[in-house]
């Protein structure tokens, strides 16, 4: 049920709505979204900190622009509660990041608010551009364009691109930079110390826009007025700030940096930006977390806390007194660690996940051996290749549908010259409340087609752990181990290592009736259906093949020779995957076997807990009996 708004925004269904207040009443506004975000998240889990910094701003874009036939773009997308509340989803945002509710991230297919969908970061401007381009071209020219980018996102190649693509064009673009020095971690890198320079350096922002609101702005002056600012800025610049303003330098009209939690000087902001044409940049400065004290002290732990106290703010803890296995995220953490310590060559790289990763352990034990390089998939890959190429072995630890944006990188800087980089992709198959942006559902389709590689999936936590320490050994080459989300089943998981032979899987229960060759966790789901199907005199077998690639073929063999009846098992697409190379297996070898195979099906899959959505694909445990029993009961 939505909780109770306060009194203003209780009259608040739609940006037209929002318009009726005075300027006045914004700042009362603002305290009332914050505080029913509050409400709904401290019960159901989301992304708190970035959407609680960024309400000012949300509800001055609005109250200036005219959504949405003016273009808003959200870069990210998890900064964007406020505005899913003021256009018309507030009566539905207690159902956020739920199944068969609204998604955790702006969605063209929900609301025509959403310009454009966002989930990855860094695209925010290059589609701004384009709809900027686009309205230009059907001449609808007085149509405004506001990209927002921040959270570390403007660290991202793209949006620097996107910077160099749009300041040699004339497009009607506004990019909001929403600067509150942090990603999901401490922002870090080059461009962090840059913006901090900028926001210390006000002394020069307070003379240049001295001097243009002197000369009439785009007025007084006509044409020449923006060229004689930029040339009386550049004289006083090197004894002011030190550096150029990289802005400008992408031939962007700078402005800021200002507060933006001023909503009512936003406002007028806003309005004055309105009628400058061009690509421009307003610099804003934002408290990630804004308003829940917890949060704006903790923003790492706050990104997206589950449930916590609303009055207090302070996490919620189980209550369940029984030891628990451990998150796949800390085996690796914990894992990388031991194994670095007996070999002098292991490093660790994320993209600006490493809390999220558990690199973050190693970060504080050995920081000169892990890097967070930033979000830059494509970066990171490279930077591992160059490094392996030296002698190194780099861990990269990407999430799985980040890893997508460095697929090119993947082939042409690793693969293709056999370097050991061990790729651990973080977050593999379903990964939940997430969604469609953040499912890793295509990470062994795209690189089942890689040659050279080896391709690994752990049943639980000990695997994971001995496929970490085979991927280091030497002549491994180019190695990818993906997991999932979550924990896994071993409370005692601390073993001595083992190499895993590539290539090399194993039975893990015996049957005759049926087969189930799994990989990765969801054989684990394998094995509780397995238990069921005996019970119900359906004797079933289950494979643990370990390697995607090289594929275990002599199991296979075994396999076709001694059962009729066989189940493929993966939390990956059900194209290109595990299936897919048992059927390409089953037909070079002429085997007469059925197959039936379970994965993610040829569409997106939306957002719910992952039990929800194992339950939605079929490969939960009641969806595995199911599956062997009707292929049980088909005639060959």
């Amino acid at each position: 049920m939505a909780p109770e708004a306060g009194p203003l925004l209780e009259k608040i269904e739609f940006p037209a709505d929002l318009k009726k207040l005075t300027e006045d009443d914004l700042p009362q506004l603002c305290s009332e979204i914050r505080e029913y975000i509050i409400e709904v998240i401290s019960a159901n889990p989301g992304h708190l900190g970035a959407s609680l910094g960024a309400v000012e701003m949300a509800v001055a874009i609005h109250y200036v622009f005219d959504t949405p036939t003016d273009k808003l773009i959200w870069d990210v997308g998890h900064q964007a509660y406020a505005h899913k509340i003021l256009t018309g989803r507030k009566s539905r945002f207690h159902t956020n990041r739920k199944y068969k509710g609204i998604s955790g991230f702006p969605k063209m297919s929900e609301s025509e608010y959403d310009a454009f969908g966002t989930g990855h970061s860094s695209t925010s401007i290059s589609a701004a551009l384009g709809l900027a381009v686009a309205s230009s071209l059907k001449e609808n020219n007085g149509r405004q364009h506001i990209a927002v980018i921040g959270d570390g996102s403007m660290t991202g190649g793209m949006a620097m691109e996107a910077l160099n693509n749009a300041g040699v064009s004339n497009a009607n673009l506004l990019v909001i930079l929403n600067d509150n020095k942090i990603a999901i971690d401490r922002n870090v890198g080059a461009l962090k110390d840059y913006l901090t320079v900028i926001t210390a350096s006000r002394r020069y922002n307070q003379f240049r826009n001295f001097i243009w609101k002197m000369m009439g702005g785009d007025t007084r002056y006509g044409a020449n007025s923006r060229a004689i600012v930029k040339q009386i800025g550049n004289a006083v610049k090197s004894t002011i700030t030190k550096k150029s303003n990289l802005f400008e330098a992408f031939n962007f009209r700078y402005f800021g940096p200002t507060d933006g939690h001023d909503v009512v000087h936003l406002v007028k902001l806003f309005r004055d930006l309105k009628r400058i044409q061009g690509p421009k940049l307003l610099h804003i400065i934002t408290k990630k977390g804004k308003g829940l004290i917890n949060a704006e002290k903790e923003p790492t732990t706050y990104h997206s806390p589950g449930v916590f106290d609303k009055t207090t703010g302070e996490l919620k803890k189980s209550d369940c007194k029984e030891k628990l296995p451990p998150k796949y995220q800390h085996v690796f953490g914990k894992t990388i660690i031991e194994l670095a310590e007996k070999n002098k060559n292991i490093v660790g790289i994320t993209p600006a996940m490493s809390t999220g990763s558990s690199l973050n352990m190693m970060m504080s034990v050995m920081p000169e051996r892990a890097f967070d390089v930033g979000i830059a998939e494509q970066h990171a890959v490279t930077f591992a290749a160059g490094l392996a190429s030296q002698g190194m072995i780099p861990f990269c630890n990407i999430y799985s549908s980040f890893m997508q944006r460095a697929y090119d990188q993947m082939i042409h800087d690793v693969a293709l010259q056999n370097l050991p980089v061990v790729f651990c992709l973080d977050r593999g198959g379903l990964v939940g409340e997430d969604g469609a942006t953040h499912h890793g559902a295509y990470d062994f389709a795209y690189f089942r087609t890689i040659p050279g590689i080896t391709i690994a999936s752990p049943l639980n936590e000990q695997e994971l752990r001995n496929m970490m320490y085979t991927a280091q050994l030497p002549g491994m080459g180019t190695f990818s181990i993906r997991y999932p989300r979550g924990r896994g089943v071993m409370p005692n998981w601390k073993l001595p290592f083992e190499k895993l032979e590539p290539g090399k899987g194993r039975k893990i229960k015996d049957g005759n009736k049926v087969a189930i060759i799994s990989i990765g966790h969801p054989g684990n789901n394998a094995l509780k259906a397995a238990g069921i199907l005996d019970i119900k005199n359906l004797s079933t077998a289950v494979f643990n093949m370990r390697y995607l690639k090289p594929i275990d073929e002599g199991l296979l063999h075994e396999v076709f020779q001694h059962f009729k009846f066989i189940i493929t098992l993966e939390d990956a697409s059900i194209i290109g995957g595990l299936g897919s190379a048992i059927l390409e297996f089953k037909n070079d070898n002429e085997y007469d076997s059925r197959v039936v195979r379970l994965g993610i099906p040829d569409k997106f899959i939306e957002h719910g807990t992952p039990e929800e959505l194992y339950k939605e694909c079929g490969f939960d445990v009641e969806g595995i009996v199911a599956a062997v029993r009707n292929l049980a009961l088909k005639k060959t």
